[in-house]
């Protein structure tokens, strides 16, 4: 039986990892800036290349012009799925590097959670433009919502993987008596 409310207290915990010290902080908002620089750039991947091709200097003018078409085609709901799929990357990162320090080596059941959330949200976030590199450019054309939907569920994945995480300082092994 799942106990929700252990759940809840663990994605709380996680939650609050990343704003114990300072360099966690700085670290989960650095990922989650890079995040969503990546994932709005692959929104639109040839006027990303040839933009940064001629000069990285524009790398703010694309994401500008970028965040912009996200807004324009996939609508608020979408581009507020992007920024917090992105802010949630960021907490899950740092928690996934939390817990590699805490055990002394990665967990391959626990870390390896994080990845469909990546994956599958971040196709969904990108577009066409890593589908399209894997011969899927006309499957996101076809999904209700402007593809909200595949980002909403890649969230989802994430959120699961961070109450299953808690706070990676420590241990939440259920006692014999507590899983009975």
């Amino acid at each position: 039986m799942i106990d929700l409310r252990a759940h809840v207290i663990r994605f709380r915990g996680a939650l609050a990892y990343p704003l114990t010290t300072t360099r966690r902080t700085v670290l989960t908002l650095l990922v989650a800036a890079v995040t969503y620089c990546l994932l709005v750039l692959s929104s639109f991947p040839t006027y990303s290349m040839q933009l940064l091709g001629a000069d990285l200097g524009y790398v703010d003018d694309a994401v500008i012009a970028l965040t912009g078409n996200t807004y324009r085609t996939a609508g608020a709901g979408g581009l507020a799925l992007v920024v917090v799929y992105a802010i949630t990357t960021g907490i899950a990162v740092t928690g996934a590097l939390g817990r590699v320090r805490s055990a002394g080596r990665p967990d391959a059941r626990g870390l390896s959670a994080v990845l469909p959330g990546l994956l599958a949200s971040g196709c969904a976030s990108c577009g066409a433009g890593v589908l399209g590199l894997v011969g899927f450019a006309s499957a996101l054309a076809t999904l209700p919502f402007d593809g909200n939907l595949l980002r909403l569920a890649g969230l989802l994945l994430l959120v699961g993987y961070l109450s299953r995480l808690g706070d990676p300082r420590h241990c939440t092994v259920a006692s014999a008596v507590e899983s009975e």
